[in-house]
């Protein structure tokens, strides 16, 4: 115990500031625990000691078998709207947070076990994950690191030993997620939901303290938290949006406070531009399609901000005006950031104001056409370069591409910067690789049913270097093959 407790040097303001907040407890113990992945990288960051982890004492600390003296293993509480229905009490079902560590950076993190077993707040469920899930949580979040997305990652995978039983039988697996903190939208609606003001209040000043320190002594801290807040998920989604990443399950229990991207789950990215875009299975009405995740995250936020009423002001009128002032200005927030990260992948580093007429154009030829998004904008570069051929080829129909492409170069002609240099920022802004659902799909499947995590590392590989072109990885920029049919994902964990 003494080892594990020098390796992880746990800071647990969590359970000792928000008592009530979490139920205290302890994972399930796993048969068989094997470490599957390692991420050196993150560790090292973190200021742990990667050779004392990447060994079975790390196996038998990643599966829960093994609690550090320090850590303080709690499942947290939550409510959250799922599919636009309020569920009062929801919470960590198959999560426990076993403690917090300050990184190399001086940033507060938390460590969480996904996948350990029964909770207070199962709900029925059994507490564990496939290994299938965990793969997909741990790549998906790694790229999205890779890409400059806020977003939680993976510390580790471990076997457990366990067949879990789904649809059909599957390997059992827990995952070290790493995160700025837990805390999200539902955290504050589950106290709301039960008029604990004096909670509400608790969490809030915590969640500022710890995310928000430059808020503390303004003239309204809670309105000025739910604007750092709004900020934070408007330049987060934003960025998935300029990816083409679709999250599939943005309910409010799903969103952070702290704005990182998290749980992961019916997740994907998309190929072919459509605004309609979902891959969820569940997700049957498109409430989460790509195109709608601005509007949801600003109808999440207005949950969040109906918590906080009572904080805001005695006066409940003002404190409603005051908010709502707030949640209105979620669309120019977001807007700024999109269109600011447009310009980037279109090579514009100067404002003028037909510039959204000119990314809009453009979006609606890739949508008419069917055209990879990905690739689209990583070969405009090519255009610059002299060969217009290769994002030409993307198009079955080019015809409004080449209508569009002498506006794009005329706009560019009263840019201060010369061709190659502006093709070269924008490959740096233009991934070439991205998860590819087909190749996603091919690693975990090798192992799952193969125990063979030779596609997954190398996807891994691929991955971490999102816009730098290798030849030898060519296949992992192409969009899937028409065998490959419609794609569909699960909540599979």
């Amino acid at each position: 115990m003494g080892k594990a407790t020098l390796l992880l040097p746990f800071d647990n303001t969590y359970a000792h500031d928000l008592e009530g907040f979490y139920a205290p407890w302890r994972p399930a113990t796993v048969p068989a625990p094997r470490l599957l992945l390692f991420n050196q990288a993150l560790a090292e960051e973190l200021g742990l000691d990667s050779a004392a982890l990447d060994t079975d004492l790390g196996a038998r600390i990643f599966s829960g078998n093994q609690i550090p003296e320090e850590a303080h293993p709690l499942a947290q509480v939550y409510a959250g709207h799922q599919f636009g229905q309020f569920s009062p009490q929801l919470g960590d079902g198959r999560a426990l947070l076993l403690g917090e560590m300050i990184d190399r950076h001086g940033r507060r993190r938390d460590m969480q076990l996904k996948g350990s077993g029964r909770t207070p707040f199962s709900r029925g469920g059994d507490g564990k994950a496939a290994l299938g899930p965990v793969l997909r949580e741990y790549v998906i979040g790694e790229a999205m690191h890779a890409l400059g997305i806020p977003t939680t990652r993976a510390l580790a995978a471990v076997a457990t030993g366990e067949i879990i039983h789904r649809e059909t039988p599957l390997p059992g697996a827990i995952l070290t997620r790493i995160a700025a903190s837990h805390i999200r939208i539902g955290t504050f609606q589950y106290f709301a939901a039960r008029n604990e003001n004096a909670k509400i209040k608790q969490l809030a000043d915590y969640t500022i303290a710890r995310h928000y320190p430059a808020l503390e002594n303004t003239g309204n801290p809670y309105l000025d938290l739910f604007a750092a807040v709004s900020a934070a998920q408007a330049a987060l989604i934003a960025r998935w949006m300029l990816v083409g990443f679709i999250h599939g399950v943005m309910n409010t229990d799903n969103m952070s406070i702290a704005g990182e991207t998290i749980d992961y789950g019916p997740c994907a990215f998309m190929d072919a531009y459509d605004p309609d875009t979902v891959f969820s299975s569940i997700d049957v009405q498109g409430r989460y399609a790509y195109a709608r995740q601005p509007q949801i995250a600003q109808w999440n936020l207005t949950r969040f901000a109906e918590t906080l009423i009572g904080l805001v002001s005695p006066d409940p009128e003002e404190a409603v005006r005051l908010l709502t002032e707030q949640v209105n200005a979620f669309p120019k927030l977001y807007a700024h950031h999109w269109l600011k990260g447009m310009r980037a992948k279109i090579g514009l580093s100067t404002v003028e104001e037909d510039d959204l007429a000119l990314v809009q154009t453009l979006l609606s030829a890739m949508e008419d056409q069917r055209a990879d998004y990905t690739l689209v904008f990583r070969h405009l570069s090519a255009a610059l370069r002299g060969d217009a051929a290769q994002v030409r080829a993307h198009f079955a129909d080019p015809t409004r591409f080449d209508l569009w492409l002498p506006q794009w170069k005329a706009r560019l002609a009263r840019e201060s910067i010369t061709a190659e240099l502006c093709a070269e920022a924008m490959d740096r802004v233009n991934p070439i690789y991205i998860p590819r659902n087909h190749k996603v799909e091919e690693a975990l499947t090798a192992a799952t049913n193969a125990q063979d995590f030779a596609p997954f590392k190398t996807l891994l590989d691929v991955l971490a270097q999102p816009f730098e072109e290798r030849p030898e990885w060519a296949d992992h920029a192409q969009p899937a093959p028409e065998s490959f049919g419609p794609f569909k994902t699960f909540c599979g964990t």
